[in-house]
């Protein structure tokens, strides 16, 4: 078990500062469409300030999907086999997707604003899933002793 905690928490970071980071990119992003000027001191800054003030909000809930999901992932790869890095990958990646269809489907919102885009969407799905790789590299067990 603290295999597995010790394995969740630096995935579930990863996945929320990429997330949050790839939000504020898209951000900052378009306001440069705009012909905003925006300096890497005024990203850098707009990126920290997001990753805090999304902690008490973003978080939690893809701490809770996430957690739903690697259950999930353990079963099946318990059941079917196969490459656990790949099952955590998928399971981050829908987690994410879940998350943001549900609470728009469920509340008609958006917690993250660039989810209402494809590519946006896509992007959050990459960090769910990179923090599912991480949680597969973390949490495998180790190797019996010969």
């Amino acid at each position: 078990m603290l295999r597995v905690l010790k394995a969740f928490f630096p995935a579930l970071l990863l996945a929320y500062l990429l997330a949050v980071t790839l939000a504020t990119a898209s951000v900052m992003d378009n306001l440069r469409g705009m012909g905003v000027a925006v300096s890497t001191t005024v990203q850098l800054q707009s990126t920290w300030h997001d990753i805090l003030g999304m902690a008490s909000s973003y978080l939690p809930l893809l701490a809770l999907a996430i957690v739903l999901a690697f259950a999930v992932a353990a079963l099946v790869v318990r059941l079917a086999g196969g490459g656990r890095a790949f099952w955590y990958l998928l399971a981050g990646a829908v987690a994410v997707l879940v998350l943001h269809l549900a609470l728009q489907l469920a509340l008609q919102i958006t917690v993250v604003a660039v989810a209402r885009t494809a590519q946006g969407l896509a992007g959050q799905c990459l960090a769910g899933a990179l923090g599912g790789w991480l949680f597969a590299r973390l949490s495998r067990p180790a190797a019996p002793a010969r």
